[in-house]
């Protein structure tokens, strides 16, 4: 059996916020940390499958604190699930303000990536070894999320892909929308 431990799949990548990397207000644009988000997410999930790994999914991305020019970021990853052929890799983001020191939490979130095989066909990814309670907790939390994400996507296949228009005329009522096509 095909075994390793989530340390076996830990990476940290750390860059320095640059002037390019600004939005409209300031701050560096969340668009920019998304993408490093997805490649630490890469790193991480390929280093533990040794293979390519694709995105599937991103979960729970919420941007508690702005990441100002200047900070240096570090984006810290572990495989904290595994199915057969996929992994949720959580992702914690934190900024550091090198002349004072001062270190921020500015987010946590999760991706789902799936292992590939030469011919892109998926493939299977190794078993997770669990070395302490930390961990077992994380797994939990991947496996609840897993389900929760599977869960969000047939509710609504379910409740709104095959809904007749007055249906969803309907879902409007005491929104902040106006329809202007009816």
């Amino acid at each position: 059996m095909n075994k390793k431990t989530v340390s076996d799949s830990e990476v940290t990548i750390t860059e320095l916020m640059i002037p390019s990397y600004a939005n409209f207000g300031g701050k560096v644009h969340g668009g920019i940390l998304l993408s490093l988000m997805d490649k630490v997410a890469y790193v991480c999930a390929s280093k533990f499958a040794q293979s390519y790994c694709v995105t599937v999914a991103v979960e729970g991305v919420e941007f508690l604190n702005p990441v100002e020019v200047g900070e240096l970021v570090s984006l810290k990853a572990s495989v904290n699930y595994v199915g057969r052929t996929t992994m949720i890799v959580g992702i914690r983001v934190e900024s550091l303000q090198p002349r004072t020191g001062e270190l921020k939490h500015t987010n946590s979130c999760y991706f789902t990536m799936a292992a590939k095989d030469d011919e892109g066909h998926l493939r299977e990814v190794p078993f997770l070894q669990l070395e302490n309670e930390k961990e077992l907790r994380r797994f939990c939390e991947g496996k609840a999320i897993r389900k929760l994400s599977l869960e969000k996507r047939e509710f609504l296949k379910a409740n709104l892909v095959d809904v007749p228009l007055q249906e969803r005329i309907d879902m409007t009522v005491d929104e902040r929308v106006e329809l202007t096509f009816i």
